[in-house]
């Protein structure tokens, strides 16, 4: 015997599924405690810091002006900056939020260089590490970005890569401080 499911069946599983859905929390999302926790950055920083001869440019100093602030609803952190560096003039902008149902930091940025790029992040104490990787040259590369927080106004950083072997290097090291 073959069970058959007609017209009314169909319409009592979607009453059914529409009443489940209706009793769903009203409104939409809201960031969490993990958002808020980003806030550390938010504000104007004056970034100042010495390159490492790499595959990115050759060594020398550098400097920026940032500007972190809320968008899309307090989920995301947009921060814009302007700088120079041994190469000439850099503009970026990047996002930073929190991904909830993974539970970890993320980060998206661009530079006028034409690099585009995520990563995943994590908070222990006061230290963010950010990963990502990248096909460079026919390789895959590995990033990490680690800020450590010194003050509410000062924050150090280092940016390092590895090659396929595992070996990492240091891109570039440097501090940023809050405007007042």
């Amino acid at each position: 015997m073959r069970l058959r499911i007609g017209t009314l069946g169909l319409l009592a599983l979607f009453a059914a599924s529409s009443t489940a859905l209706a009793q769903a929390p009203a409104g939409p999302p809201k960031p969490g405690p993990e958002h808020k926790r980003l806030s550390y950055f938010e504000g104007k920083w004056t970034t100042e810091g010495q390159q490492k001869e790499n595959p990115f440019g050759p060594a020398g100093k550098f400097s920026s002006n940032d500007v972190c602030e809320w968008v899309l609803d307090g989920f995301f952190l947009k921060c814009t900056g302007e700088g120079k560096d041994p190469v000439g003039t850099t503009k970026g902008f990047g996002l930073m939020g929190f991904d909830a149902e993974n539970k970890i930091y993320t980060y998206y940025g661009a530079d006028n260089r034409g690099m585009g790029f995520g990563g995943d992040g994590t908070l222990k104490g006061k230290v963010w590490t950010y990963t990502t990787s990248m096909k460079m040259k026919e390789k895959i590369i590995k990033s990490r970005w680690v800020s450590t927080e010194i003050s509410p106004t000062e924050y150090t950083f280092k940016w390092e890569m590895a090659d396929d072997k595992g070996s990492w290097m240091t891109l570039a090291e440097g501090k940023s401080t809050k405007a007042k």
